[in-house]
């Protein structure tokens, strides 16, 4: 195989406008500024990845704005210019005397394996180990104004295809909001909720009266960091807890085993630091019989490009958020743009090499609002960033 190096790295921002509006416990958004990088390979080959940390810190304490600046201070020198014999050694590299950031290590770690797969000329799944060539797919449906029109939304996604709807809650939009729903999909549909940390204990009758309507799961019902009371708090329901916001690594996953702190895992790669490790939480999960799935950043078509090569790990066995681009871009910068059966499944890419679809670079040009090429320290062909 051609040596795994980069000598040039392109940070891009673009603004992609949702179709609607898009709302949660801690916040909203109407457009995604979403950064992008391009790896350049010194014998040509181009890999692209996306960062998934938002506007704000209000899923994570990570932004748009501080990953560009890990990236450009201390994660690209890091990598640029250095060969590596994998991309499973990327991870040990960027955590080498620097704490947090994973958001912006796992754009650059993951744009390694891309690298890596473009050049074994396989796909992205493949390299990673994929073996599920079809992925159930879920919905993640906002926060919305009333239950009538949650429950109309709902109606839409069962109609639509979708394996699950998850429905985003918070203290005074649930109980009659999720009833809503249920009623909406039928009893048999595949339901769940996800609260992004808006709960404490002392909501714990309420949570419990979810336990009626026989969900999947409650996602992250409590803070991010706190496995006991989520261990608690599981102790007391009947419906399983999903932990997303408190997975952050392996050693998490395996706490939250060890306590009983919940029965399912959302992996986000992202979140967690890369591929590598998000392999690795998967591997946990299955040596203890517990089922994961792919959550959801709203990203971009190259972002969900590398969520379903994750997701084509054996163990992701539960619907994933993994949408087809038109559930929320007018048009993706993708082609073809992912899209969904009609039994609600996303067919796996395994036979196109890299990322399984084709970036369109001429949109990417139209929508970047700012950008930075990073070459290795001392070059003299490092431009200055761009307004």
């Amino acid at each position: 195989m051609t040596s795994l190096r980069v000598d040039r790295l392109v940070l891009r921002e673009i603004r992609l406008p949702l179709r609607e509006r898009f709302e949660i416990s801690s916040g909203w958004v109407e457009e995604r500024r979403i950064l992008l990088l391009e790896l350049h390979h010194p014998d040509g080959p181009v890999a692209w990845a996306e960062c998934v940390a938002g506007e704000r810190p209000n899923y994570s304490p990570e932004t748009i704005d501080t990953a560009w600046l890990a990236i450009r201070e201390w994660l690209g020198p890091k990598v640029l210019a250095h060969t590596f014999p994998g991309p499973d050694a990327l991870a040990g590299t960027l955590a080498d005397g620097i704490r947090g950031h994973p958001m912006a290590k796992a754009a650059v770690e993951m744009g390694f394996w891309c690298m890596a797969a473009e050049l074994e000329q396989v796909s992205l799944a493949r390299r990673l180990g994929g073996t599920l060539e079809r992925v159930p797919v879920g919905i993640s449906l906002g926060i919305q104004g009333s239950p009538g029109d949650l429950a109309t939304k709902a109606s839409e996604a069962v109609v639509q295809g979708y394996r699950k709807v998850k429905l985003k809650i918070r203290p005074g939009a649930d109980h009659d909001y999720v009833a809503a729903a249920r009623e909406a999909v039928g009893p048999e549909h595949g339901l769940a909720v996800d609260a992004n940390a808006a709960y404490t204990l002392a909501d714990t009758e309420e949570l419990r009266r979810l336990d009626d309507f026989h969900l999947m799961m409650i996602e992250q019902p409590l803070a991010t960091g706190d496995l006991v009371r989520h261990a608690e708090l599981q102790a007391r329901l009947q419906t399983p807890i999903c932990l997303d916001e408190s997975i952050v690594h392996v050693a998490s996953a395996e706490d939250m085993i060890a306590l009983g702190s919940g029965r399912i895992i959302n992996v986000k790669p992202g979140r967690v630091g890369g591929l590598l490790a998000a392999r690795a939480i998967h591997g946990v999960a299955e040596a203890h019989g517990m089922p994961v799935w792919c959550g959801g950043m709203l990203e971009s078509g190259i972002g969900r490009a590398y969520n379903v090569a994750l997701a084509s790990l054996r163990n992701f066995t539960l619907p994933g958020d993994l949408s087809p681009s038109r559930r929320y871009w007018e048009r993706d910068i993708v082609e073809p743009e992912w899209t969904m059966t009609g039994d609600g499944f996303v067919v796996v890419p395994f036979d196109v090499p890299g990322l399984g679809v084709d970036v369109n670079v001429d949109r990417i040009d139209d929508l970047t609002v700012r950008t930075e090429e990073l070459a290795p320290r001392g070059s003299s062909d490092s431009p200055a960033p761009s307004p």
